[in-house]
């Protein structure tokens, strides 16, 4: 039978199934962090079970450290509680950890790949939802709960009911200034936050196949604001390159049979899956969101939408409870929109790449005045990276520090949070209701138009700064 790239993957990890059609899946990779984990631990010891596997697991501190220099001295800060639980549970257990001042430390989601733990057919969990970020290297790769932590650690398996499957086909040449967080905000605004429930979302298509790595990161990165249980791209030519040379990569000969190995991870030609949804690349444009869910978003250019424009009851009432908490006016030009503050960084935007497009609209110019901008890198390997290329220099000629990695502004969990009613252009994930702090209006946004619109002082793309001169 035909098979998609996920139930290959599925069918190849699976210990066995029990009488109700569940799966038993062995894990090949455990990620944890700081935040999630105590409990898990807490369980093991009471049940006087060891970690089954440790050398497949990874723990790191991100969540809850802070992303300014504290000399790695977290007396009296919110994260000192929890990087004490962490340290003594990894060393406890056998678990390798990167600790603050690690020089391979920095977000869960942005270490696995750079690292080359992260790969092609293979299973990958964390007790974070945007788990489904390492999906972009070919794996499967998802979220689990507080209970499914201890489980993985315990046993190295997880009992599983099969995901549905979901193809999103991108064609077409994206246009200028549009990236992988417009293609995945179009999406999400197309089927909902609640459109890829159940289903692993495949990505494919022109569109897909010529992004980067990294893009392919963000694009998968978001597919649990659309609801999905995992986002995937099939690995190909551009995986293989990304991968090659990094620390838990072989080398030579082993490189080139793991090659082969990793190219049997696609959906096969005739593959049937549960729902299909198309794109079409070149009618997309820098996109924001104006609401409280990623769901609730529009074209930059475009005005804030009037709830009774939306026909479905549900939706017309979650907009005007939206627009209440935004504080916005339906008709409003989105581009006309003042901010606060912006925050570039997190597991969806806070790579190389990113940071190298922001320095370019930033060079040259500097940051509105008054505005609080806050930029921090993905992991340490970035931060050093961004230096080497004297990306730093540019930020501070504009204004603005480079900060420590970490998940920082991303999540109101680690103290570095905005006042209530202030309005941020973000490049999280997440706009709800009190995710940057209680009562913080967000915009989440690429990092090109959070990079224009700090120099703007108002939601902007990099074009609006070109007509300004």
């Amino acid at each position: 039978m035909p098979k998609t790239a996920a139930d290959k993957i599925w069918d190849a990890h699976v210990v066995k199934t029990d009488d109700a059609g569940r799966d038993l899946l062995y894990i090949d990779l455990h990620l944890l962090h700081e935040a999630n984990t105590p409990v898990a631990f807490d369980n093991l010891r009471a049940k006087q079970r060891t970690v089954r596997r440790p050398e497949l697991t990874l723990g790191t501190e991100d969540h809850v450290t802070p992303t300014i220099d504290t000399g790695q001295d977290l007396t009296g800060t919110v994260a000192e509680p929890f990087v004490a639980n962490m340290r003594r549970n990894c060393e406890e257990f056998g678990i390798e950890l990167f600790k603050l001042g690690h020089a391979s430390r920095g977000i869960v989601h942005v270490i696995g790949p750079e690292l080359g733990l992260s790969q092609p057919g293979s299973t990958i969990v964390c007790c974070d939802s945007h788990t489904t970020t390492h999906g972009a290297m070919g794996a499967l790769a998802f979220g689990i709960g507080t209970s499914q932590v201890e489980h993985v650690l315990a046993t190295q398996t997880l009992p599983m009911t099969r995901m549905k499957n979901m193809r999103v086909t991108v064609e077409g040449a994206l246009p200028a200034g549009v990236s992988a967080k417009d293609v995945a905000l179009a999406l999400i605004e197309k089927i909902g936050t609640a459109g890829g429930q159940g289903h692993v979302i495949e990505y494919q298509g022109s569109t897909v196949r010529a992004m980067s790595m990294e893009q392919r990161m963000t694009l998968c990165n978001m597919s649990i604001e659309a609801g999905a249980r995992a986002g995937l791209v099939a690995p190909d030519e551009v995986t293989f390159a990304y991968l090659a040379g990094r620390r838990h990569v072989p080398t030579g000969e082993a490189f080139e049979a793991e090659k082969e190995h990793w190219a049997q991870f696609v959906s096969d030609p005739d593959a049937v899956f549960d729902r299909e949804v198309r794109l079409d690349a070149t009618a997309l444009s820098p996109r924001v969101t104006w609401g409280t869910n990623p769901g609730q978003t529009v074209p930059l250019n475009s005005v804030v939408p009037a709830p009774d424009s939306f026909t479905d009851p549900v939706e017309r009432a979650a907009a005007e409870r939206a627009l209440a908490y935004m504080d916005l006016e339906p008709g409003t030009a989105m581009g006309s929109i003042p901010v606060d503050a912006v925050f570039i960084g997190s597991c969806t935007n806070g790579r190389i790449e990113d940071l190298r497009q922001v320095a370019e609209i930033w060079r040259g110019r500097t940051v509105s005045s008054g505005l609080q901008v806050h930029l921090s890198p993905g992991s340490e390997a970035v931060r050093r990276q961004a230096i080497d290329e004297g990306l730093d220099k540019v930020f501070a000629a504009a204004g603005v520090p480079l900060r420590a990695p970490g998940c920082s502004m991303c999540v109101a969990i680690n103290g570095e949070v905005l006042a209530p009613g202030m309005r941020t252009a973000s490049t999280n994930n997440r706009n709800f209701e009190g995710r940057q702090g209680p009562g913080v209006r967000t915009h989440v946004v690429s990092p090109a138009v959070a990079a224009a619109t700090a120099v703007a002082g108002h939601l902007a793309a990099p074009c609006d700064l070109q007509l300004q001169g």
